[in-house]
């Protein structure tokens, strides 16, 4: 029997997500919140249970992946390994919307002949640019066979996702994987965000 596990102190405190250390030090728990905001924080509101099936989706996507053979931060019940994060958004887009749309002049709906792959810096500060390869290895966020491997890891998840969704009726426009370091170093996925459906 698994024993419960002590939350010991606040070490993310995000808006749709809390992050907690635990008496084992490598691993936390995470704590999804019923907040939501939307335009860079602009808009904030709160939906009751939100927090709720964003934690029982996130558990079942990260469980899937896990059974496709990526490798994952997540234990069971939110329980997740520890990790160093890599301060890199990949979003992946298999349908053209949203900003992509918008900042290249593109229609919305258009099925790009290759997924594209955007990376953005996470830094609030900088409002999460967008950057390129060449950005990421000059900031020092990753090296290039850590680049490689995220890169592989996010086509894989991917070609795991895709099908499932279209198995059920959804398009899967695109979304937002976040990755991070083992004490090993090795590359684990670390947070899915933002889903966009249709």
């Amino acid at each position: 029997q698994r024993r419960i596990m002590n939350k010991t102190e606040l070490i993310h405190n995000g808006v749709s997500k809390k992050v907690y250390a635990t008496d084992e030090a490598d691993k936390v728990i995470i704590e999804y919140t019923d907040t939501i905001t939307a335009y860079y924080k602009i808009k904030r509101a709160v939906i009751k249970d939100k927090g709720l099936y964003c934690n029982a989706i996130s558990s079942e996507i990260f469980r899937i992946l896990a059974n496709a053979g990526v490798p994952v931060h997540f234990d069971t019940e939110q329980v997740c390994r520890r990790v160093d994060a890599i301060p890199i958004e990949v979003i992946v887009r298999n349908v053209i919307a949203g900003s992509m749309a918008q900042r290249l002049g593109i229609e919305e709906g258009v099925v790009p002949a290759k997924t594209v792959i955007d990376l953005c810096y996470k830094n609030e500060d900088l409002g999460d640019p967008l950057i390129n390869d060449f950005h990421a290895l000059a900031l020092g966020l990753v090296s290039e066979t850590e680049l490689a491997e995220i890169y592989r890891l996010t086509g894989k998840i991917n070609d795991v996702l895709v099908p499932i969704f279209k198995g059920i009726g959804i398009t899967l426009v695109d979304f937002k994987v976040e990755f991070g370091r083992l004490p090993d170093c090795s590359i684990v996925l670390s947070d899915i965000i933002a889903i966009h459906l249709f």
